[in-house]
């Protein structure tokens, strides 16, 4: 069975491998692990090791993981830089079959890697099995792209017979991938496979809420055939990370992919372009906005707005946080999206029949604890707002849907959490204002069957991906090679998604090559 995030019920067969999946790892999960430079297993020496738990049950240990150094960092700079310039030389269509191979690695490995994405990163059956799946897409199209442009060496035109010009995309050089806990096998993987496709060689820190699927995903390309200087995996805590900003400040570093907050992504983006221009590729996270006009087909709207709200406990960079009504739908609108929300089954994602897990951390249960502390102070109507007390042991928030004033401070602040803030509008314009009137630019979902109101709102909103009238999900959902995702505004810094068309020409740099005979 095929899944993509449009997919809404597993069949008996899915539900069946990923439980023996997960019951296998089970016994496999608490070990120890290195990181690795050269190929070569580090422990860290009197670094020490950082303990992983899983978000379901904190008692439960993912694993022990050795960390990296600024001495490690700087070897596998110097590993990665001195094998460069062999990578490039290799011709692209024979780096491309390398990681090919990945794709059909991570299809044969379809449950074993969802079930690291249950224990490591809370994500239910549908939502585990459909990142998996989306790295194989993102690992074909990405060499689909570079097949099809015949690894970008085009020809241009010329002032004379004896001349020949070409415009050819080059590789920067070593290329670091900071991956986010949300999507830590498809937002590592696909950058990696993008980077060493175009000729670079990389050096990947996972986030520490996914050091587990870094290790995956480092294994698969060991396992696919990638020379071991290409790629070099480093496990560095937070806090360890930003004692100096030792790690994207480094001098050998040519260019840099991070996917997490605005906040963290900004200070990385000005520190590793300080001492002098570096392409930097930046998602920084959203406040995504619904919009429901007098048109809308209501029964569509709840369900893509519920969907993406909730969907993965509210942890997508494109999850649903805001939502307009028009003010004669309000109340039917309203009604439709809280029986959605009360259909919703929040359990452990170990639980096939799951479909919401737990939020990554206490920290994040903490702030929608808040943020509906908040509101109800403010005596406006909060359905939900409450930790969830079973399963036990675990970051359990309910899915909750707050009705808010459109200046509210829910309305502006990203809290990645399943919370829903919506408010009533005077009129589509209104709507169209307030989605825009936010520094975020991700995503923006509408539902409107007036042609004349699609056609504003898709020439006027300031977003980077958008949907209209989307059951499968209001702001949710990307798929590679359908809708390239990428934010505009302080979503993003490069205008181009991952998974389109354009996503590849980043991680290369122009060359006019003239020759005259």
């Amino acid at each position: 069975m095929k899944v993509t995030y449009e997919t809404f019920t597993p069949d008996d067969a899915l539900a069946r491998e990923f439980t023996r999946a997960v019951g296998q790892l089970a016994g496999e999960l608490g070990g120890e692990h290195p990181f690795y430079v050269n190929g070569c297993a580090r422990d860290g020496d009197r670094l020490g090791v950082e303990l992983e738990t899983a978000p379901h049950d904190e008692r439960f240990v993912v694993g022990h993981f050795a960390q990296a150094g600024p001495a490690d960092l700087d070897d596998a700079i110097e590993s990665a830089h001195a094998f460069f310039a062999e990578w490039d030389d290799t011709p692209w269509s024979e780096r491309v079959e390398l990681v090919a191979r990945v794709a059909k690695l991570v299809a044969a490995r379809r449950f074993e890697l969802a079930a690291i994405l249950a224990y490591e990163a809370g994500k239910p059956l549908l939502e585990a099995i459909g990142e998996v799946d989306e790295c194989v897409e993102l690992v074909d199209y990405y060499c689909a792209q570079m097949r099809a442009n015949e690894g970008f060496s085009i020809p241009m035109g010329a002032p004379s017979e004896r001349e020949r010009a070409y415009s050819v995309l080059r590789p920067y050089g070593v290329w670091a991938v900071i991956g986010p806990f949300n999507f830590p096998l498809a937002l590592t993987l696909g950058p990696i496979a993008a980077a060493l496709i175009t000729g670079n060689t990389v050096v990947l820190k996972p986030s520490p809420h996914g050091y587990l699927s870094g290790h995956a995903v480092y294994r698969l390309f060991m396992d696919a055939g990638i020379p071991a200087a290409a790629l070099h995996l480093l496990t560095i805590p937070e806090q360890r990370l930003g004692e100096r900003d030792w790690f994207y400040t480094h001098a050998g570093l040519a260019g840099l992919t991070f996917t997490g907050s605005y906040e963290t992504g900004m200070r990385m983006y000005r520190g590793f372009t300080a001492a002098r221009p570096r392409p930097v590729i930046c998602e920084m996270g959203g406040k995504n906005p619904a919009i429901v006009t007098t048109y809308a087909d209501l029964d569509k709207a709840a369900a893509g707005i519920a969907r993406s709200a909730f969907g993965y406990a509210g942890q997508r960079c494109s999850a649903c946080s805001r939502a307009f009504v028009l003010r004669e739908r309000y109340d039917e609108l309203l009604a439709r999206v809280l029986r959605a929300r009360d259909s919703v089954v929040v359990g452990s994602p170990l639980d096939p029949a799951s479909e919401i897990g737990p939020v990554i951390e206490r920290a994040a249960v903490d702030r929608l604890l808040a943020a509906a502390a908040e509101c109800r102070a403010l005596g406006t109507p909060v359905y939900g707002g409450i930790q969830l007390r079973e399963p036990a042991h675990g970051h359990y928030a309910e899915p909750t849907v707050a009705e808010v004033a459109p200046d509210a401070r829910v309305m502006r602040d990203e809290l990645f959490t399943p919370f829903l803030g919506i408010s009533a509008v005077e009129s589509f314009d209104h709507a169209l204002e307030l989605a825009n009137g936010l520094s975020y630019g991700l995503t923006a979902g509408l539902y409107s069957e007036n042609p004349a109101e699609i056609e504003r709102f898709v020439q006027r909103i300031e977003a980077g991906v958008i949907y209209v009238n989307r059951a499968a999900g209001a702001t949710s959902g990307a798929w590679p090679g359908v809708q390239p995702f990428g934010g505009w505004k302080a979503s993003g810094n490069t205008g181009r998604g991952g998974g389109g068309l354009h996503y590849l020409q980043q991680y290369m740099r122009e060359q006019s090559r003239t020759f005259v005979r």
